[in-house]
């Protein structure tokens, strides 16, 4: 009889001992075969979820646009005083929403693509219509010393500014602000230019690429990484490593991503490449998910930070590089004096803030992040957001700057391009990804715990019965 319950405790204890071992065993087991499956699904080939996720997003991507409307323009124009702004908006597009064109898959295990550019207005998501007001910067008029230096060629300008009746503000639509107008200081010039512009004038018919990234084919590390970008891997408007093309263009990434990982996406709107850093976890819709911000340190001055050197290509409004939170784009705008920063000035020096009146930075409204399932490396969630300025600086020779007392940075909007995974791609994801990562992890802990409670149970309860029989 002793012999049969001693036995049946050292059996319960073995089985116990052999759950935990094989709930240890299926770990790297079970991560072997989860890479596997992941590693066929995430490269970009016909027939794989990353394809289909990657020809056409898998949720609607919006982007929001906030106006600054100038609260005081004629204390602006006639005594050069600091501007008062007020944003008005959202005014909501949707974007993204066309498939990419123009698909080669290439021998190099690479696959080119156009993106095509398309924004379709939203009402129900906009605060009014295309039609609202706004008394905003001139564009043409405050562009013009920066692309014309020579002092005959702004006396000539200014003939053509004050027989148009421009000034330095100006009064326009969202519409014409966002995707062009007629402007009647250019249609005076008498040299041929196209005399309409606006803040993404051209843009509804026009591509933004050549894109050439790796498919992952040959090597899964690669997947998503951009190899050139218009026939090329740099940029050509800024020196040194600064110049590359680097990184993905954030919709997704090489999957199986670590949270001490630096994920760096290449962004046209702002001509360079950028990186985010781990922040947190996030959960959508059930999906478990990594979040990458980009840091303050990416907009810092060289005299923080280092490697931002290569980005200061002026010397005026970053005080000899020693200012934050502006980045000069003139060299990829074709020279008109265009500066990119978070909206709202965030992270920007004060000395760049103190400049206008009615901003209120917020890093929680204000932020870049991208939410990123860590097994596949998709951007499941993400909020890029930018605020678009032009350079006003003083030009004797034209009168409409004459009161502009020394050079800013002046707001014209900001922006805030996002969008959230949809429910029914959020439930295909939970089934064949997620779902079962999260199963496969919940058996692995089951059996170990498991295993290891019958097993100490079982055992402990063996030396018990033996320590009696003993006595």
């Amino acid at each position: 009889m002793g012999c049969n319950r001693n036995c049946g405790l050292l059996t319960g204890a073995v089985i116990g001992a052999v759950l935990a071992i094989f709930g240890g065993v299926l770990i790297p087991v079970g991560d072997n075969l989860i890479g596997k499956a992941i590693e066929k699904e995430a490269v970009i080939a016909n027939g794989t979820i990353a394809f289909d996720n990657w020809l056409v997003p898998g949720s609607s991507v919006y982007r929001q646009f906030w106006i600054f409307h100038v609260q005081n323009p004629t204390e602006v124009l006639e005594n050069g005083s600091r501007p008062k702004l007020e944003q008005r908006g959202p005014y909501t597009y949707r974007v993204r929403y066309l498939a990419k064109e123009n698909i080669t898959e290439n021998s190099d295990g690479t696959i080119s693509y156009m993106l095509p550019n398309a924004a379709r207005f939203e009402p129900d998501m906009s605060v009014g219509t295309e039609n609202d007001t706004i008394t905003c910067l001139n564009l043409a008029v405050v562009a013009a010393p920066a692309l014309y230096t020579n002092a005959f060629i702004q006396l000539l300008l200014n003939t053509w500014i004050k027989s148009s009746k421009s000034s330095m503000l100006q009064n326009r639509t969202v519409k014409e602000i966002l995707w062009g107008y007629k402007d009647p200081f250019l249609n005076k010039v008498p040299f041929p230019l196209d005399p309409v512009l606006g803040v993404f004038y051209p843009y509804n018919g026009t591509y933004d690429g050549l894109y050439r990234v790796y498919t992952g084919k040959e090597d899964i590390s690669k997947t998503a990484i951009i190899e050139s970008y218009k026939n090329k891997r740099n940029l050509s408007y800024w020196e040194g490593y600064c110049d590359l093309v680097n990184g993905t263009d954030g919709a997704s990434f090489p999957p199986f991503v670590k949270k001490d990982q630096v994920l760096r996406f290449f962004s046209s709107d702002i001509c360079r490449s950028i990186y985010g850093v781990f922040q947190g976890k996030q959960n959508v819709k059930g999906i478990p998910l990594y979040r990458f911000s980009v840091p303050r340190e990416a907009f810092a001055s060289p005299v923080e930070v280092g490697d931002n050197y290569c980005f200061c290509t002026e010397e005026v409004i970053s005080q000899n590089c020693t200012a934050a939170g502006v980045l000069d784009i003139s060299a990829c705008k074709g020279g008109r004096p265009v500066y990119i920063s978070l909206p709202h000035f965030l992270h920007a020096s004060e000395s760049i803030l103190n400049d206008v009146e009615g901003l209120s930075p917020n890093e929680k409204e204000h932020e870049t992040f991208l939410d990123v399932e860590p097994t596949t490396g998709f951007t499941l969630q993400f909020a890029k957001r930018l605020q678009v300025n032009l350079l006003v600086k003083p030009a004797k020779k034209i009168e409409a700057l004459s009161k502009v007392k020394k050079p800013y940075v002046f707001p014209i909007l900001w922006l805030n391009e996002s969008a959230v995974i949809g429910d029914a791609k959020a439930e295909m994801f939970r089934k064949k990804v997620s779902g079962r990562v999260q199963m496969l992890s919940l058996l692995q802990m089951v059996l170990i715990i498991t295993g290891s409670v019958v097993f100490l149970a079982f055992l402990g309860s063996y030396f018990i019965c033996r320590s009696k029989k003993l006595k």
